[in-house]
């Protein structure tokens, strides 16, 4: 607060700390039921900022504010904008004669609030991931301590959570402005500290640092997504932060060398299954035991499908999964060497590929149907590897009656066909998927269909800012997805 705004204030008032929401509460109060404009007072909380008597509440006063204020008001309070105070009370002299004022989202103030809770809520949830306790002492004298650096002023609001969470143990949280520390029975909150009262490492870091090192994922590696949940800042706190830059580089290598050693070969004993369920025999135009009733039935009469020769080397058919009441049906091209093992649709790479981008668009894969154009896996053997290849014309010609059949069954809103596999098998036509990407065709029986790629595809590209480029793209397709499934 300027010299000049103090002299001209009626009233200031010195708050107890820079959470001091119930000493501010109160005052607010006071100030209102007197009707003091919000540019009379001056808020402070420096130690030589004089406080003039508040008034008292006249007799029979009532304050009247929308009940939920008073929670908006508490978290904003946290944001560490020094203006919050005067901003504050101004959202509750408003609210007085402005009751609908936090329903209007147009209002400055309103996204002023909504911007400093969401602040406030953001830096909870990063001190809630990014805490790393370090052991200090032993037997009795064993504790952990941590360092944290936030944005905001949310110790305090946060400390139960880890009360919560560490209660068998006896932790202490420093930060800039405030420390949380919790003896295993009573919390308390002291002043702020320095990073250097903070241990560096312990004896369990470095077993910390081989487990990260040996659950980190590259298949799953989404470089901007995680530096936009884990920012820079939080880095030097992390031990596990000096592995990420290698982690990173080494990804595609590391991806390809975990495909490379997953098991392609089917072994022995489904190659007894196979014998004894799929004996060798010429194809039928159509399985003579298909009642067409249910996905169930129409999912054990594909097991002895034999509308074209992929069966023959095939382990099994690979079937669609899912809701037979879904309102969308996934199609890829067909099942590869790991579905083929598994007898599920989509559990290899990009099958996992697939499942990280529908939870990041936000659809259920529980809720949506899954299949495949082709039910039977196609593919060269080079050695012991069995080296996808794409079905020709006639095979998915040949497998359109399954999926003419799920459909009728299921009876989704929208079909999506992932690749110009799928696209040729609901449309019955080849098209040109990059040109028409993103768009819905609807058929001759109402049924719409929309047109992405393969996420196969992102595996295949080796340059990792395009590949980070294409994934983002095609998670921008499932969210387009989503929002055809609502309306």
């Amino acid at each position: 607060m300027q010299p000049a705004q103090l002299n001209l204030a009626r009233y200031s008032v010195r708050l107890a700390s820079e959470t001091d929401f119930a000493g501010w509460r109160n005052a607010a109060r006071r100030l209102a039921l007197n009707e003091i404009w919000p540019e009379d007072i001056a808020w402070g909380l420096e130690a030589g900022f004089e406080q003039a008597d508040l008034p008292s509440v006249p007799a029979g006063a009532q304050l009247t504010v929308p009940r939920d204020f008073i929670e908006h008001a508490e978290t904003a309070f946290c944001h560490s904008d020094p203006a919050r105070f005067a901003f504050l009370y101004r959202m509750l002299w408003r609210l007085r004669t402005e009751p609908k004022l936090l329903a209007i989202a147009s209002d400055p103030d309103t996204r002023r609030l909504e911007a400093m809770e969401k602040a406030v809520r953001r830096d909870s949830h990063k001190m809630h991931a990014f805490v790393r306790f370090r052991k200090i002492g032993e037997g009795s004298e064993e504790r952990y301590v941590a360092w944290f650096e936030p944005d905001h002023f949310i110790v305090e609001r946060n400390a139960d959570f880890f009360v919560r969470r560490f209660t068998g143990m006896r932790w202490t949280i420093l930060t800039p402005y405030a420390s949380a520390d919790w003896d295993g029975e009573r919390l308390a909150i002291g002043p702020g500290a320095a990073k250097g009262d903070a241990p560096t490492e312990d004896d369990t870091e470095a077993l910390w640092l081989t487990y990260f090192e040996n659950i980190f994922n590259p298949a799953r590696l989404k470089v901007k997504a995680m530096q936009k949940e884990m920012p820079k800042k939080y880095w030097r706190n992390l031990p596990e932060a000096s592995l990420i830059p290698d982690l990173i580089a080494g990804a595609d290598e590391a991806a390809k060398d975990m495909i490379a050693r997953q098991p392609t070969t089917p072994a022995p004993h489904h190659a007894k299954v196979q014998a004894k369920h799929w004996p060798k025999r010429e194809p039928a135009e159509a399985p003579d035991d298909d009642d067409g009733s249910t996905i169930s039935a129409l999912r054990e009469a594909a097991k002895s499908c034999r509308r074209c020769p992929l069966w023959r080397d095939a382990t099994q058919t690979v079937f669609g999964e899912g809701p037979d009441n879904a309102k969308v049906v996934f199609v890829g091209e067909q099942p590869g060497d790991q579905e083929d093992l598994a007898g599920k649709p989509f559990v290899g790479p990009a099958g996992k590929v697939f499942d990280a981008i529908l939870d990041d668009a936000g659809v259920d894969r529980q809720k949506v149907y899954v299949t495949n154009a082709v039910k039977h896996f196609k593919f060269e053997p080079r050695g012991k590897r069995r080296i996808h290849s794409k079905p020709n014309a006639g095979e998915v010609q040949a497998c359109r009656w399954w999926i003419g059949r799920e459909l009728d069954l299921i009876k989704p809103d929208l079909a999506v066909a992932l690749g110009a596999t799928a696209a040729l098998s609901l449309l019955g036509k080849a098209i040109p998927v990059t040109k028409m990407r993103g768009q819905v065709i609807e058929r001759e029986d109402g049924l719409r269909v929309f047109i992405t790629i393969h996420p196969s595809f992102i595996l295949r590209i080796h340059e990792p800012a395009d590949k980070e480029a294409e994934r983002e793209r095609f998670l921008a397709d499932m969210k387009q997805v989503k929002r055809l499934m609502a309306a």
